[in-house]
């Protein structure tokens, strides 16, 4: 088992052996929530430019350019970030090149125990047929193993795991910031209107206009709340170094001892490890400021204060 998981974390960044692709999943919900979000940023975009920004009085002020250029940066590095968590390879697991003989795996003994441990406790995955290294899990949506997966999440239609979290934490921020932004200038139009007059019944007061505003400001207070909750998690999991899958997994079997092995790290490390070891400027980025480690990454729980 040791020289098939020395082979299967050399070839770690393997592609798929089916379609040659990185990853290949069909997943109808996934697709769904893609168009509903684009659909989504695309609506609240134009409710901010066209039924507040460009109104009669807001359009003279100089806040117009400003607020529109402001927004549209956000709305850009939401759709960044969101490609990038899209597309990106979660970690996934390459597929040996030769099946997996399970005999030697039922008359191990324990001297091969021993060299698995010796390996960081490397697992073979019954379902994908693969080695995988310790904290990677099976995808049941993208039928493959994920390195350090945290969940699979239908909105980017991909796995959230150790290669694009940074990613998808980014698409969680600038969405929420978005939904903030939004919020606060249909509210302030509202309570501070500039001018009251406007031409061709498109005046602040206007039906339609209020319409726009009011599903606006609920799809503003919906996707704020539900991707505020979601990076709390997220951030939360990193700096306690457990993915949800493992605190349920380490609840549902009773180890404590393993909350005590992840507290050993510093948390600026754990970000570090996530969001890149370059300037903290680069973290709001969706792009990889920093070069990637020259020993590949790590799956040990030891500490680790190279960062």
């Amino acid at each position: 088992m040791g020289a098939a998981a020395a082979a299967a974390a050399a070839a770690v960044g393997g592609r798929c052996r089916c379609c040659g692709r990185e990853r290949c999943q069909a997943d109808p919900c996934g697709v769904l929530c893609l168009l509903l979000t684009y659909l989504s940023v695309g609506y609240a975009d134009y409710v901010v430019l066209e039924h507040v920004l460009l109104q009669p009085g807001f359009r003279a002020s100089l806040w117009c350019p400003f607020h529109a250029v402001a927004f549209n940066f956000i709305v850009v590095m939401l759709l960044a970030s969101h490609t990038r968590a899209v597309f990106a390879d979660p970690g996934i697991v390459p597929l040996p090149d030769t099946a997996i003989d399970f005999s030697d795996l039922r008359s191990s003994s324990g001297s091969s125990h021993k060299s698995s441990r010796n390996n960081e406790d490397w697992t073979v995955c019954n379902r994908c047929e693969t080695y995988r290294p310790p904290r990677a899990h099976h995808c049941r949506v993208c039928h493959r193993c994920v390195r350090r997966m945290d969940h699979h999440c239908p909105w980017i239609n991909n796995c959230v795991g150790e290669l694009n979290q940074k990613y998808f934490i980014q698409f969680l921020f600038y969405t929420g910031l978005a939904s903030l932004y939004a919020m606060g200038l249909v509210l302030t139009t509202w309570l501070w209107p500039l001018d009251t007059v406007g031409a061709e019944g498109s005046a602040p007061g206007h039906p339609l206009q209020t319409a726009h505003r009011i599903i606006l400001l609920v799809e503003s207070v919906l996707f704020g709340l539900f991707v505020t909750v979601i990076f709390y998690d997220q951030v939360v999991s990193i700096i306690t170094d457990e993915t949800p899958i493992e605190q349920l997994r380490n609840r549902l079997r009773k180890e404590p001892h393993r909350e005590v092995a992840h507290t050993r790290k510093p948390k600026i490390a754990l970000l570090r490890e996530v969001f890149g070891r370059g300037f903290m400027i680069c973290w709001f980025f969706p792009c990889n400021c920093s070069s990637p480690s020259a020993g590949g990454p790590s799956y040990s729980y030891l500490p680790n204060y190279d960062v």
